[in-house]
């Protein structure tokens, strides 16, 4: 294989593939001799449209783009940082050799009519398969039903104009990535639907032995995201956190250096919620996740994991 040529691996989705192209282009601004290529994979995510945690939880979206690399396939991968499992460590002999710079990470409501959450009337089937949304809209929205859907982006939309639902839940990040962010009908505000650990985030993976490709992609990294991303996912590492666990938050590095980091953790049912939010000034983010996830466990956090069946 060339030196100068990167193959990349990724899911084979709409929405991962432009994530690529976002890589590809950023690759070759910044180094105009290198080339890339595309290794698209389907994973078992992605072909199962039943409840993850049957299927290794958010693994599942991992696996097949991890085994590309460890088998020598491919050299980077482009993954979505919410959908790379933080209770276990990256799988032995890869690592992360960047985080791009974060996009949006707030949910946006998609309705045909254009309402609003506060504008939707009691029992609007509301279309996702998130427990993290599904808690924050009982706790919130009660007089909403939530109704599961699954599969990408541009499914979900397929199915809502099929009546499966009269409206979604979906990542405004992921929305303008396909671009279909003329679908968005309300941008909820992050303290109103919390997101996701490692929301708008993208992350390179490849294997640590590759100092030559870590030089090469590090550059892309952007650092105020590389501190964030750090921070939430010791947060969820520290409470071992699994796919059916309602667990939502999100860090913010502010220009002056400060490091902050809010989290929340709910039952199913959002009945209970557990919340904790710190500064740690220019403190590791990893001291900064940990001390949150503690501050969440002296609530019960544990208890209220645990209890949950995955």
């Amino acid at each position: 294989m060339p030196a100068d040529l990167i193959r990349i691996v990724s899911r084979d989705s709409p929405m991962a593939l432009a994530q690529v192209e976002r890589v590809r282009a950023e690759l070759a601004a910044l180094h105009p001799g290198i080339e890339t290529t595309v290794l698209p994979v389907k994973t078992t995510g992605d072909k199962w449209m039943g409840d993850l945690s049957a299927v290794e939880g958010k693994g599942a979206f991992t696996k097949e783009v991890d085994a590309a690399i460890l088998a020598g396939e491919a050299d980077l991968a482009v993954h979505c940082v919410k959908d790379v499992p933080a209770d276990r460590p990256l799988p032995a002999g890869t690592t992360f050799a960047a985080f791009l710079e974060r996009d949006d990470i707030r949910d946006a409501l998609v309705h045909p009519e254009g309402l609003t959450l506060d504008q939707l009337p009691p029992g609007t089937r509301i279309g996702t398969s998130s427990v993290r949304r599904i808690a924050q809209l009982a706790a919130a929205y009660p007089h909403l039903t939530c109704v599961p859907i699954r599969g990408n982006a541009n499914s979900r939309l397929a199915k809502l104009e099929a009546g499966d639902a009269d409206a979604l839940l979906l990542a405004v990040a992921g929305l303008h990535r396909i671009g279909r962010a003329d679908a968005i009908s309300e941008i909820i505000s992050a303290d109103t639907l919390m997101p996701p650990i490692g929301a708008g985030t993208l992350a390179l993976q490849c294997r640590e032995d590759d100092t030559e490709l870590i030089d090469t992609v590090s550059a892309l990294g952007h650092p105020d995201s590389h501190r964030e991303t750090l921070a939430e996912r010791m947060l969820l590492h520290v409470l071992q956190g699994h796919c059916n666990s309602p667990i939502a938050g999100y860090a913010r590095a502010e220009r002056g250096g400060d490091l902050s980091l809010r989290a929340s953790v709910f039952t199913p049912d959002g009945k209970v919620v557990l919340n904790a939010h710190e500064w740690a000034g220019r403190l590791d983010p990893a001291t900064l996740g940990t001390s949150v996830a503690v501050a969440l466990l002296r609530q019960g956090a544990r208890e209220v994991i645990d209890s949950i069946p995955h």
